[in-house]
């Protein structure tokens, strides 16, 4: 089965998109657990955390600066917002294609889940 980001990315399956730069795409989360839950994703596929390496550092580096970016846009800053990586199926990583979930607009409990 193909890569649902990838075909996310490729425009074959819709999403509400909020952010896109050359590196990453973001867009809302169809099931949010926050009312600002916005995932963003690199626009090479890239399966999970462990599967990274030295050459990946900057593709991840964007990553992070592009979640940092939607945050800004989605006006989560002044109160703040959580940025979630889940890495593995006993995570909670469903999609395996590395993505950032930015939470926010409520107070958020630690530790999570």
């Amino acid at each position: 089965m193909a890569c649902l980001f990838c075909n996310i990315l490729e425009k074959k399956v819709p999403a509400t998109v909020v952010y896109e730069d050359e590196h990453a795409l973001a867009f809302r989360d169809i099931r949010p657990v926050a009312p600002t839950h916005v995932l963003v994703i690199p626009k090479k596929h890239l399966a999970a955390v462990h599967d990274l390496d030295d050459v990946h550092a900057e593709a991840v580096g964007r990553l992070l600066v592009a979640a940092r970016r939607v945050a800004d846009q989605e006006g989560l800053t002044k109160d703040g917002y959580r940025l979630v990586i889940n890495d593995g199926d006993a995570a909670g990583q469903t999609v395996h294609h590395i993505h950032v979930h930015v939470l926010g607009g409520r107070s958020l409990s630690w530790p999570p889940g």
